[in-house]
């Protein structure tokens, strides 16, 4: 019972790892990336698409972007999802072809960025504690309705403390990672 515990909490805590790395892959870094555009989305046919649904994104060099989009009447559609989009970013079409440059990061956006990514790891590791106080709670009304001892539930409170240790330092590490990234110039 304690492993069915552990495992849900490890779970949750996992998937409070991956959505820091997708909130991490939205925050713009001074190069090029497709995961960029992710959130993204563009009126197609009156419903809400997202825009890599309706284009092909590549990586051009390693500060531009460039969009192929599937329908050429969409064109001016992603222009506007991107202008109206918070990244700050102007495309240039050319024909067919949308080119998105990225533009360099000043020292306030870096550090804004930063702000950003700090704040997402903050809302992963309280994510990773809530599951940690759920698995706890579920410690707690185990010893109450009497299907493990004081003991187990004490060992069990230690391998869930544990898990959540890890999965904090895992966050930390990928801000560290991200911080790195956003102070490359």
């Amino acid at each position: 019972m304690i492993d069915d515990i552990k495992a849900e909490a490890s779970e949750r805590m996992e998937k409070s790892l991956e959505a820091l790395a997708h909130n991490f892959n939205k925050i713009r870094t001074g190069r090029a990336h497709p995961s960029l555009l992710d959130g993204l989305k563009v009126s197609y046919y009156g419903s809400d698409t997202p825009l890599n649904q309706v284009a092909n994104i590549n990586v051009e060099d390693a500060r531009t972007l460039s969009l192929t989009a599937w329908d050429r009447s969409i064109i001016p559609d992603i222009e506007k999802a991107i202008l109206k989009s918070d990244l700050g970013l102007n495309p240039a079409t050319a024909g067919e072809v949308i080119r998105i440059p990225m533009p360099m990061l000043t020292e306030e956006t870096r550090k804004g960025f930063i702000r950003q990514a700090r704040n997402e790891a903050e809302s992963a590791r309280v994510s990773v504690r809530n599951a940690r106080r759920d698995a706890m709670t579920m410690l707690k009304d185990m010893v109450k309705e009497k299907e493990i001892s004081e003991d187990d539930e004490r060992r069990g409170q230690e391998v869930v403390q544990k898990l959540t240790d890890k999965y904090v330092a895992k966050v930390e590490e990928m801000l560290a990672t991200k911080e790195e990234d956003l102070m490359e110039i």
